[in-house]
């Protein structure tokens, strides 16, 4: 697993599969939120598999299928609504973990210091430095 913190609150992550979702229990996650659609690669998992892993294992779990490249305003509002009311840490989780992290910086927007969300994200490995303008602004 390459799970990526964030901050305190959210890690970030490439596709989990079914067997590690005992381990991510085991490391101190609460919740999880699968940002994937099914179907998205042949070699993923579907979500409802996910799901009762999750779930056998003590974690919430959320399916948020967001579609990579296509990131909309409902689906960033409902990421915050999510972040906001789960259990953390919480682990959320797509092909790369790219598409989570523009979640997670973009759930900030308007209520940040677009310098430290771009710095949270790029410790974790990821370049948020093009949601600058939005994360000042908000939505």
């Amino acid at each position: 697993m390459d799970i990526r913190k964030i901050n305190d609150a959210v890690s970030v992550a490439p596709q989990l599969m079914v067997d590690e979702l005992a381990a991510v229990a085991g490391l101190g996650f609460r919740t999880v939120i699968n940002n994937r659609p099914d179907g998205e690669s042949f070699d993923q998992p579907p979500a409802s598999a996910v799901a009762a892993a999750a779930q056998a294992a003590g974690l919430a779990y959320h399916h948020q299928p967001v579609t990579s490249g296509g990131l909309t305003v409902d689906d960033v509002l409902h990421f915050r609504e999510l972040l906001a009311t789960a259990e953390g840490p919480v682990l959320a989780f797509c092909r790369s973990g790219t598409r989570c992290a523009n979640l997670w910086a973009l759930a900030q927007a308007g209520n940040c210091n677009p310098d430290e969300v771009i710095a949270a994200a790029a410790d974790a490995g990821y370049d948020v430095r093009g949601l600058r303008q939005i994360l000042q602004s908000g939505f």
